[in-house]
């Protein structure tokens, strides 16, 4: 018999039907209930079993964590919590667990500890719930993409150059590090004996390359890993991460904002849509940790809420310069009350801020526009007032900005005289300002960072939580 998900055995099977499904044990009780789950739901599929008609040295390997298989007929469970049982015929057991070595034991584990455990954390109901909602989040950016006839562009994982100017890059290199490395007449580090010829880091960014992409396929996007050397330990930052960077040809900063807002509510309509169940679990595991904080602490959405908040209102576009004015005139501002005071045009925006504009002034998802040229990066597009960049933030309720985009500097001298002043090399980007000189277009594109998406899905407080395998300062296991 061909063994079935507990998935699609819930949602298609019918009471009277042989099924054979496999799994991991959660709880075995009374030697007659066994909570099995298989990953393919959050729901556990119970198993009955009339332990007179096992033998007791089968029995005493039903443990929690321990892979069987089990074979029978599907009936109508007269116990409550679920509609439908197995009644078991036959079981086989896969692999045994200690029950004193394993460390999944059926009580309540604080996040802290399955970080700590994270190659079995995915056998827990909350990170079984977390990794399919990746899954299909993952599925929906591509979908929607090729729906609207974008070209997925795998670009360069290693680069030798720095798209964003923070010089916070991981180094790659083939030379043998236990012995002395080879120098020029200068005595510095002479890279033309590496395995490139040249210095190449790990990359930050595949906008600058997709940028190419557009330039010959008219809309690209890229969706592949991203690194930081950033020394920071906090709740939203990784030193590995994905991100999604679509470039379009012929589009402006307004063609970018209703890309970027089309983009986020098909996605998360379509997380709402498949994987309800998931939501719902971590939308109550929420919900309940919120009752433990401060009142003033609390969010004033549940999960659930604030995934419809961004679906269903339209996103309000304000400019910076209409935000400063907001902030600087709000109550918490003038009472003291922002951690940051707004106090003159130009501020370099927090989260707090953030927050405040789309939960108490708006009270939609916002999209800032038309930023300070200082505080942005040399590539994007010099507005008429030669102060502010046609630049776009987009911001969500409970965690601020999401997503950061722009029109890019199309016009060679307009590029050229920014990077003078930002001290970007010229030379190591030729073929980057070779598009401006051979066919220029207008063109426009945005960053979002998956796993910071992934945050606002899931409803998880630490960006750790929602990548399987996560990369920090001093950590990186597997």
């Amino acid at each position: 018999m061909k063994s079935v998900r507990i998935k699609w055995l819930l949602e298609t099977h019918k009471p009277g039907s042989k099924v054979q499904v496999n799994g991991w044990v959660r709880t075995f009780r009374s030697n007659r209930f066994i909570h099995l789950n298989d990953g393919s739901t959050a729901e556990n599929l119970q198993v009955v079993l009339d332990f007179e008609q096992f033998d007791a040295a089968l029995l005493k390997r039903i443990t929690t964590g321990a892979s069987i298989r089990v074979s029978g007929m599907l009936v109508e469970s007269m116990g409550k919590g679920q509609s439908l049982e197995l009644q078991a015929a036959e079981i086989h057991v896969y692999g045994d667990s200690n029950p004193e070595l394993f460390p999944l034991q059926p009580k309540k584990h604080s996040l802290e500890f399955l970080r700590e455990i994270a190659h079995l954390r995915m056998r827990t109901t909350t990170f079984g719930a977390v990794f399919r909602i990746r899954h299909h989040l993952a599925f929906a950016i591509h979908q929607y993409f090729n729906e609207n006839d974008f070209y997925y562009l795998h670009t360069p994982i290693i680069t030798g150059s720095d798209a964003e100017g923070a010089g916070e890059m991981f180094q790659v290199t083939n030379f043998d590090l236990e012995r002395p490395l080879p120098t020029n007449d200068s005595g510095q580090i002479d890279w033309r004996e590496d395995f490139f010829g040249k210095r190449t880091n790990l990359t930050v960014s595949g906008q600058l390359e997709a940028e190419l992409g557009a330039m010959g396929l008219g809309q690209v996007y890229t969706f592949g890993p991203t690194f930081r050397a950033e020394n920071s330990n906090t709740t939203r930052h990784l030193a590995e991460f994905w991100m999604i960077e679509p470039e379009v040809a012929f589009a402006d900063i307004e063609a970018n904002m209703d890309l970027a807002e089309d983009f986020l509510k098909y996605v998360i309509s379509y997380v709402l849509t498949r994987c309800p169940d998931d939501v719902a679990l971590l939308n109550a595991r929420q919900q309940e940790e919120e009752k433990n904080k401060p009142a003033a602490a609390r969010n004033p959405m549940s999960l659930l809420e604030r995934l419809q908040f961004v679906v269903e209102n339209d996103f309000v576009r304000c400019t910076y310069t209409d935000a400063i004015d907001i902030l600087r005139n709000s109550k918490p501002n003038k009472k003291g009350k922002f951690a940051y005071p707004i106090e003159a045009w130009g501020a370099d925006l927090q989260s707090e801020h953030e927050r405040y504009l789309v939960e108490k002034h708006f009270n939609s998802p916002v999209i800032l526009y038309n930023y300070p040229a200082e505080i942005k990066a040399f590539y994007m597009r010099m507005n008429a007032d030669d102060k502010t960049v046609a630049a776009m933030d987009i911001l969500f309720p409970g965690i601020g900005e999401i997503v950061g985009g722009s029109q890019r500097e199309e016009r060679l001298d307009v590029l050229q005289r920014k990077m003078q002043a930002m001290q970007v090399d010229e030379e190591e980007l030729g073929w980057y300002l070779d598009t401006r000189k051979f066919g220029t277009v207008p063109h426009s594109g945005f960053g979002l960072g998956f796993e910071r998406l992934m945050l606002f899905v899931t409803g998880m407080g630490n960006i750790r939580d929602v990548i399987p395998f996560p990369r920090t300062p001093k950590n990186a296991e597997f």
